[in-house]
């Protein structure tokens, strides 16, 4: 039973997921040899100031591209 885990930056859309989580059902189905029942996708949205990248907050980064 494939237990699979995906973290994503938030902002992707419920069809981004949803596709996703079909394309990597189907690719581990293939793989392991087992049906899509036995498969189950975890996917944990990470809020970008619960995120730090290169000693800074990564909300701290987009604003700052933003303003430019």
């Amino acid at each position: 039973m494939p237990i699979i885990t995906i973290q994503l930056i938030e902002g992707r859309t419920m069809e981004q997921k949803r596709e996703l989580v079909e394309a990597i059902t189907k690719e581990v189905c293939r793989i392991a040899k087992v049906g899509p029942e036995a498969v189950t996708i975890i996917m944990q949205d990470i809020a970008t100031h619960n995120l730090g990248k290169a000693g800074r907050l990564r909300s701290d980064i987009d604003a700052e591209k933003n303003k430019s």
